[in-house]
């Protein structure tokens, strides 16, 4: 049986205690954490950069999966490798030269993946299936926590599983955006190996129950 990895989103934390948001995460047996950085140009939404990732790599030796909602993420890949990153995922909507991005990443020691929003094509992948180590589907429109997911998501991770399977690469499926009790067994029948959740661990009254809970619920598949 493949693993399925937990990566809470601490987008949805609480940023005033971050060290105890991290080390519940930890306790309840989270495989990595999920960093969502925004820029405020690629998506609505200003959140993090590599500082703060650094002073993170501090708390915890989870590994770190970024994923930059970023216009010209080439600039900041040594950033965040040295800020302690160990999967960098970029969008495929960033347009020129992601070969040369993706092989960067793999050069500086980190996995790379690469995003597709919900309105991409998955056909967009296909010249990239041979270079990265991740492929992350947004199933809801990047920018925000909280939103809920988009159903008709679920052909498209199909279609990306699809797509992995006939490269014959490892490469990890990453699903991001509406993922809670209700929606996660659907997306993994459609073939996710990385769940990304956010407002379904962090906003509970119990993070550390509500992830635990989660991790539970994949490793009984």
């Amino acid at each position: 049986m493949k693993k399925i990895r937990i990566a809470p989103s601490i987008l949805n934390a609480d940023f005033a205690h971050l060290e105890k948001e991290i080390r519940r995460m930890e306790n309840a047996g989270v495989d990595w954490i999920h960093l969502d950085i925004m820029d405020g140009h690629f998506v609505p939404n200003l959140t993090f950069g590599a500082p703060v990732v650094e002073k993170l790599r501090s708390i915890t030796g989870l590994p770190f999966d970024a994923h930059l909602m970023i216009e010209n993420p080439e600039r900041y890949l040594k950033d965040f490798r040295e800020a302690g990153v160990n999967w960098l995922t970029v969008h495929v909507e960033v347009g020129y030269h992601l070969h040369r991005t993706i092989d960067a990443i793999r050069k500086l020691g980190m996995h790379p993946g690469v995003a597709i929003n919900p309105g991409t094509p998955a056909a967009w992948l296909d010249p990239l299936l041979p270079f990265v180590d991740l492929i992350l589907v947004m199933t809801v429109n990047p920018g925000f926590g909280g939103q809920k997911f988009i159903p008709e998501m679920l052909d498209k991770i199909r279609d990306v599983a699809g797509k992995i399977r006939d490269s014959g690469r490892e490469i990890l499926l990453e699903v991001d955006g509406g993922l809670d009790q209700h929606t996660v067994p659907a997306v993994l029948e459609s073939g996710a190996d990385v769940l990304v959740i956010g407002s379904a661990i962090f906003e509970q009254p119990d993070p550390e129950q509500a992830a635990a809970g989660f991790v539970e619920l994949v490793s009984s598949r």
